[in-house]
């Protein structure tokens, strides 16, 4: 049997599929891979499952020529691999696309809601004991229902999340998106710039890759841009924003709030944004439903078997 890597543990739908075709070696530490190991595992290993806290940057890829044959990334960002330095070297990379869609849709529905309603803000209130019962002018917060949304990125997930704002709350919709956009699935319209974006709508979505490109796209002139009752969300990858920047603008009162899965240098959140009431904190929590990570798993296990069988596997980058 050939020899698989699978960088964190994964469900128990997704292990066995992959021990169906392979001897699987599942990493049991929660920490991210050192550079070292990443080195070793291109030498010991047939096949790897990276996941997006286990990088394989360029110096991986050193030294060649490998026995890992690819890299069958579990989830649809690969930004954690260096997927030239990979090609040069004769390695693979796939992804998981379309199996995280919905899901991280919803967690962006999410984070605009509870960062209009103040949802996060209510809640702690609450556990505190601060509560004193219902008041006509307690804790009002942005009433989402036909407002403008924002998205930037009108891919998968950028769509979802359209057809949600639209379709459940009657959101108009407004988006910036690099290339043409032939069917955003719903009545939206594509203006011209990210600043346009920026400043047309009550709540904004980040909905796009980490790429060299999108690094920061978010800093102090797009944030400068909102409106000041402007909510951030950010569902895409944490570099994405200028957190920094995010900071000082939330602090100054120059936008009204933002609603955080990703974090510029995660696990570590910034104590400023901890102390933050109008801020919503999520744990990276974008894809984390069982049926959505055995998806990924299975989707990520069928590159792998492709890729071992000298196939081209079905999602390749």
């Amino acid at each position: 049997m050939p020899d698989m890597l699978i960088t964190r543990m994964l469900p128990d739908a997704v292990l066995a599929a992959a021990r169906s075709f392979a001897s699987v070696t599942v990493r049991e530490e929660e920490t991210p891979l050192t550079p070292a190991e990443a080195h070793a595992a291109m030498q010991a290993y047939d096949v790897v499952i990276p996941t997006l806290g286990d990088g394989f940057r360029a110096e991986a890829f050193e030294g060649g020529p490998f026995r890992c044959r690819g890299l069958a990334n579990f989830g649809v960002g690969y930004n954690h691999i260096d997927a030239p330095a990979a090609a040069a070297a004769g390695v693979a990379v796939t992804n998981t696309p379309g199996a995280v869609t919905d899901a991280t849709a919803d967690i962006a529905l999410t984070l605009m809601l509870m960062v209009c309603r103040r949802a996060g803000e209510g809640e702690r209130m609450v556990r505190a004991g601060r509560w004193t019962g219902w008041q006509p002018t307690q804790m009002l917060g942005l009433h989402m229902t036909g407002k403008t949304l924002g998205i930037v990125g009108m891919g998968r997930i950028g769509k979802a999340i359209a057809a949600r704002a639209h379709n459940g709350f009657g959101m108009d919709v407004v988006f910036y998106n690099r290339s043409p956009v032939p069917d955003p699935g719903v009545p939206a319209r594509r203006l011209d710039t990210l600043h346009e974006v920026m400043g047309a709508a009550d709540v904004v979505v980040l909905a796009v890759p980490a790429t060299a490109e999108t690094h920061h796209l978010i800093d102090a002139g797009a944030l400068s841009a909102m409106k000041s009752g402007g909510r951030l969300v950010n569902i895409a990858r944490g570099d994405v924003v200028d957190e920094a920047a995010l900071i000082e603008a939330l602090s100054a009162g120059r936008i009204a709030g933002a609603g955080l899965d990703v974090y510029e240098f995660e696990p570590k959140v910034p104590e400023a944004l901890m102390a933050m009431e109008n801020v919503v904190l999520l744990p990276h929590l974008g894809t984390a439903a069982l049926e959505v990570r055995e998806a990924m798993g299975l989707m990520a296990v069928e590159n792998a078997r492709a890729l071992l069988e000298g196939r081209t596997p079905p999602n390749p980058v």
